[in-house]
């Protein structure tokens, strides 16, 4: 491991005495890791080159491999260094957007409740493979329907049109015709580049450029874009709660659409009797029965 150390600061640095002064080694003890290395791998690393460093073929091929190495045995001893016998990790991932919005907010209580069990959160934006990534539960967006996949629905989804109080022309809050969505930037989030043409299409309009405009790739940044007007964002509804109260951003358009998708939560069908994630199913479900509960009061 010393000498993978030695071998990649030296390649940053093209230098046997700064890898030395970073590692708090000297120049020699350096030369002397990189030289055993060489000697193990019957190869030549460095060329030596008027006392200064170049890589060779070799040592090029090489270097992405080592960093891997030294990457993964530091991930690794960060997650010992945070063990602690008596708590467990729930490793959970989420669109960027949908965990700091509803998930961290309403996953307080279950943390509250169950305080022994950590909650670990990753980002994600492409489908991705929950074995692999090491991930207990993620939290989807589509059909529910996935090979290998347990389950839960959360809520449905609706798309609204919003953007920066001052950004229609004349200054007026509505626009008085759907046509009008023509005389003005259009803002795409790149995983839902169909998003604009089916808000259109389904109240039977045809815009011209309803996919073209400035891009982003998640929808916080969409969001964000469209409060610093940049032009209109569509975006789900309940992503836009806070900035809609506060003003930041308007509806210059009331009609929703419905997305064929929903939310959902989703675990692999053999973790399911998994102590940690079995107290998070049953807590959502427990989540979802009071939030419906909560609404039906709210309407009688």
């Amino acid at each position: 491991m010393a000498a993978l150390q030695c071998f990649e600061a030296s390649a940053r640095y093209l230098s046997f005495t700064q890898a030395g002064e970073e590692l708090y080694l000297s120049q020699s003890a350096v030369s002397k890791q990189v030289a055993q290395l060489e000697m193990t791998l019957q190869t030549t690393l460095f060329y030596r080159v008027r006392k200064r460093l170049r890589l060779s073929t070799a040592g090029q091929m090489y270097l992405p491999e080592v960093r891997k190495i030294l990457g993964v045995v530091e991930e690794s001893t960060l997650h010992m260094l945070s063990y602690e016998s008596d708590r467990e990790i729930l490793s959970l991932a989420a669109h960027p957007t949908f965990g700091a919005r509803w998930l961290i907010p309403a996953l307080k209580g279950f943390y509250d409740l169950y305080p022994n069990i950590h909650l670990n959160l990753k980002d994600y934006v492409q489908p991705f493979d929950l074995a692999k990534a090491g991930i207990d539960v993620a939290f989807l967006f589509g059909s529910g329907i996935w090979e290998g996949l347990e389950t839960i629905k959360l809520f449905d989804e609706l798309m609204i049109p919003v953007c920066q109080p001052q950004f229609l022309s004349n200054h007026t809050k509505q626009l008085t015709n759907v046509e009008e969505f023509q005389n003005y930037i259009l803002l795409q989030c790149q995983s839902r580049s169909a998003s604009w043409y089916l808000y259109f299409s389904s109240q039977n309009v045809e815009i011209d450029r309803c996919y073209q405009g400035p891009g982003f790739e998640t929808w916080s940044a969409c969001i964000q874009a469209a409060e610093m007007g940049y032009g209109i964002a569509l975006v789900p509804k309940f992503l836009v709660q806070d900035e809609l109260i506060r003003g930041s951003l308007i509806i210059p358009w009331h009609y929703e659409l419905a997305s064929h998708g929903a939310y959902y939560l989703a675990y692999e069908a053999q973790s399911a009797d998994i102590p940690r994630i079995k107290k998070l199913v049953d807590w959502t479900k427990r989540h979802l029965s009071n939030q419906i509960l909560e609404e039906s009061e709210k309407k009688e």
